[in-house]
């Protein structure tokens, strides 16, 4: 059975993983405190009155997706975790909790700027 919100996602990964999930949500939640957190294609979604971030874990990483024009914005310090629509955190490093919130913060001015 599919995980129903972000809390069943979490518990349910494997334990060595849970720590980082916890990081990414936390990073997400502080740079976007309005942001309605959801499911969306079986990951953690972030609406803030439009899209605004998704992550999830998968073999070897966490995803992090964002709209392409905010990982073109940062594209320099994302060197070594970019392809080419998300972030790709490997497991067996830290999360970078303060990239994580400056790409959340840009992806909510980024809807801010399109629908003032």
């Amino acid at each position: 059975m599919a995980p129903r919100n972000v809390d069943e996602y979490i518990a349910t990964a494997p334990a060595s993983a849970r720590p980082k999930l916890r990081a990414m949500r936390r990073a997400i939640l502080e740079a976007a405190p309005g942001a309605r957190e959801s499911m969306s294609c079986r990951i953690p979604f972030y609406d803030l009155g439009g899209r605004l971030a998704w992550f999830g874990l998968f073999r070897g990483h966490i995803g992090l997706y964002v709209r392409p024009p905010v990982l073109e914005e940062h594209r320099a310090e994302l060197r070594g975790y970019v392809t080419k629509s998300s972030l790709n955190l490997p497991l067996d490093g830290k999360v970078p909790g303060a990239l994580v919130k400056r790409l959340a913060r840009a992806a909510a001015r980024k809807k801010e700027e399109r629908d003032p």
